[in-house]
């Protein structure tokens, strides 16, 4: 039988331990870093009339400064739809827009509610930032002539045929091939690594930019062009015979786009996903998207539709 008052210890260091954790929640340890969670955009927005933008000088066709020194680009487009819901949600109609080339340690700093630019969401940068849902499907493409075999089509995007031997003929064809990406991008690394994987004596010819690789297309001199699909979509709409080019509806990587901010403020990001999801299942979506990427096609509507946060 346990003696009166024997409780009485345990009682009063059990206290001391919960006092001790509460403090050890409240106060972080000697030298570890922490962040200081922004006043809340939503009410900053309000009060100062204004939003503060950032935006990439030079990631077209997301986001760059064009001819007449303004931002521009399809993050850029998707942001003015935030601003738009802005405007409705603070009753501000009059809501003005600040401009600022920017990168993730603006957005750290606070001089921006919102980058507009071109930025895969990885962990290593939602240590640095939070980001929205994803505003564009991107990923590793390939582009080709709009009179291309179908049996380079095929290989291309790996459709499977009756014919048991269908995969040695597709890497014989592809073997055949000139093969163009640009120089010290990712898609190199790739297509190298691809034509090694499955042994393709296939010539592999860089070029400096993606205008001169879509051209080696045109003028036959390179078979494929391997890029960034957003990056292809716009050396083709660009191109001096965009009808002539077409980008194939597969992605052979997945690296979604999305719009980055402050770590700490979920209202707002919030906000900007309900946004985002609006226009998505709105037909205003598909303006947008085709005119920096001519017409979304099957692929891309229903990444949009699985994107949009249902309310």
């Amino acid at each position: 039988m346990q003696r009166a008052g024997s409780a009485a210890p345990w009682r009063h260091w059990a206290r001391i331990a919960a006092c001790a954790m509460a403090l050890q929640a409240i106060v972080p340890p000697a030298g570890a870093q922490t962040t200081r969670a922004p006043a809340g955009t939503l009410a900053r927005i309000r009060q100062a009339g204004k939003v503060n933008l950032g935006y990439r000088t030079d990631a077209r066709p997301f986001s760059y400064r064009d001819e007449q020194g303004s931002a521009a680009g399809f993050a850029v487009a998707m942001c003015m739809q935030v601003v738009d819901a802005l405007k409705g949600e603070l009753a501000l109609p009059s809501l003005s827009v600040q401009w600022v080339p920017s990168t993730f340690e603006t957005v750290q700093q606070g001089k921006v509610d919102l980058l507009c630019g071109a930025d895969v969401p990885t962990a290593a940068r939602r240590q640095l930032v939070s980001f929205s849902i994803p505003i564009f499907p991107n990923g590793i493409g390939a582009l080709v002539r709009t009179d291309a075999s179908p049996d380079l089509r095929n290989a291309l995007m790996g459709t499977k045929r009756a014919d048991p031997n269908w995969r040695a003929s597709a890497s014989a064809l592809l073997s055949k091939q000139t093969f163009g990406f640009v120089a010290n991008t990712a898609a190199e690394q790739w297509v190298r690594s691809k034509a090694g994987e499955f042994r393709l004596t296939t010539q592999l010819v860089p070029a400096g930019d993606y205008e001169t690789g879509a051209r080696r297309v045109l003028d036959h001199a390179a078979g494929v062009l391997f890029g960034d699909r957003a990056m292809l979509l716009d050396a083709a709409a660009r191109s001096p015979e965009p009808a002539k080019l077409m980008v194939l509806d597969r992605r052979f990587t997945q690296e979604p786009l999305a719009l980055a901010l402050a770590r700490g403020d979920d209202d707002f990001r919030l906000f900007v996903d309900r946004a985002l999801s609006k226009l998505y299942r709105s037909l205003e979506l598909t303006a947008i998207y085709g005119k920096w990427f001519r017409a979304p096609d099957a692929n891309a509507l229903t990444f949009y539709q699985w994107m949009a946060v249902p309310e």
